[in-house]
């Protein structure tokens, strides 16, 4: 998969930098989410040519170009995950930081919606939504 997105931005006119690849291979390591910071460390053990700043860049590149989707789960980092990850939400909750998956479906049809009433294109092919889980919520 790693040569494939690096041929997508080859394709779209971007050049590919050694550092671009190993922040690259370095973020498609995960099967889960993962933070800037994460990818950071990995690329660390490789080279120490490269800076955090490198790594966001690159990241807003990889999300600009369609390749990569980025959330807020909580905890005051951004994460990160390809396309490919597929569309999904995360139920995120304020007390415990618990996160749970759930179906797109869920908010599939407030894409159109959002733009019949707003003429507002909104990507929610990856959303989180925060509230409390079954746990925390207080009882009735």
């Amino acid at each position: 998969m790693n040569t494939i997105l690096l041929n997508i931005l080859r394709q779209r006119g971007y050049r590919i930098t050694p550092q671009r690849e190993l922040i690259l291979n370095a973020a498609m390591q995960s099967q889960a989410h993962v933070t800037a910071e994460t990818i950071f460390e990995r690329v660390q053990q490789h080279t120490q040519a490269l800076n955090i700043a490198t790594v966001y860049r690159t990241l807003d590149l990889l999300v600009t170009e369609g390749l990569f989707r980025r959330t807020d789960l909580g905890g005051g980092s951004m994460v990160y995950a390809p396309t490919e990850h597929g569309p999904h939400i995360h139920l995120v909750c304020y007390k415990c930081q618990q996160t749970l998956e759930a179906e797109y479906q869920l908010v599939a049809n407030l894409t159109s919606e959002i733009q019949q009433r707003h003429h507002f294109s909104a990507d929610l092919h990856h959303v989180s939504i925060f509230g409390l889980c079954a746990n925390c919520q207080p009882s009735n």
